[in-house]
């Protein structure tokens, strides 16, 4: 087929990279602009862009597709289908209808359940014990259009980057099965039970909140692993907590019980296993508090 590819982030190239190797015509990848980024605030081309010039194929950056001219250029390259992951801008209607076979999305959850900008992370944060990749025919509304095909896999104790990564891949398998017989994927309109929004992810959201039960506090670190991080303040100090276990243990919520930073929460308690100073490696905790002891009774923030 010949195909426009539209998508930003890492959790994008898998299925690009899967289209390429499946023999598709893949005429040109949109993605979002380069934007500034590290010490030097260089601009900086994002994960698909650089995927696409890798393989050769043409790289366009609008930064809107509202305006006729840019519409026009889409519909020029007379694609038989736009194939979308997490691309990140609106597509308005002229675009959806200028392929012959519509736009396709790789959308990061089992829809009706997570449309949205951020489904994994919401998925692991309401203790689902299962997600997926939904493939479906996109329309106007926010994830909203008939569904083609899923796959589900479990949440079980994945942070954000482990699941992502492994629904980028899924979902990449999933799109090429869809493409090589769209006679055996019938749409299927979503039910309006089950309907639930991933907002985005505010970054306030990563401040550990120890007053909620040890279990869900769990659920944040691994929402927000490995980005923005999931974090606590000790004397003014930011620590962002990459690995923690819930254990027994009860006191003053964001309270430490021990010396070896056990923290009292709104049930239970929870130790974390993996912490980062700010500007330093992540390191074990037991090697963090050999260089910066910890006692009972510190109150955390």
């Amino acid at each position: 087929m010949r195909i426009v590819f539209m998508g930003t982030p890492d959790f994008a190239v898998p299925t690009l990279a899967a289209l390429v190797a499946a023999g598709h015509d893949v005429v040109a990848a949109y993605s979002q602009p380069p934007r500034a980024a590290g010490r030097g605030k260089q601009l900086q081309p994002t994960a698909v862009h650089r995927a696409a010039e890798a393989l050769g194929i043409p790289v366009r950056t609008p930064v809107s597709l509202k305006g006729a001219e840019e519409q026009a250029a889409f519909a020029a390259l007379g694609a038989d289908v736009a194939v979308v992951a997490a691309y990140g801008l609106i597509l308005p209607q002229a675009v959806l209808d200028a392929p012959r076979l519509g736009c396709l999305n790789v959308h990061g959850s089992l829809l009706p359940r997570w449309r949205g900008a951020a489904p994994v992370q919401r998925a692991i944060l309401a203790g689902d014990e299962a997600t997926g990749i939904t493939i479906m025919q996109m329309e106007r509304g926010l994830d909203t259009g008939p569904m083609l095909a899923t796959v589900e896999t479990p949440v079980a104790g994945k942070t954000a980057g482990d699941l992502t990564a492994e629904l980028a891949e899924k979902g990449a398998a999933l799109m090429v099965s869809v493409l090589a017989d769209l006679s055996a994927y019938p749409p299927l309109v979503q039910p309006e039970a089950g309907v639930t929004y991933a907002h985005k992810i505010d970054k306030a959201e990563s401040r550990l909140d120890f007053s909620q039960s040890a279990q869900q506090v769990e659920r944040q670190i691994r929402a927000f692993a490995p980005a923005p991080g999931a974090f606590l303040e000790l004397e003014g100090e930011r620590y962002r907590v990459l690995a923690a276990e819930v254990t027994d243990g009860t006191g003053e919520p964001g309270t430490t019980l021990d010396g070896a930073l056990t923290i009292a929460c709104g049930t239970s308690a929870l130790r974390p296993t993996l912490i980062q100073r700010a500007g330093k490696p992540a390191m074990e905790t037991a090697a963090l508090l050999r260089g910066r002891a910890i006692a009972a009774g510190t109150r955390l923030g």
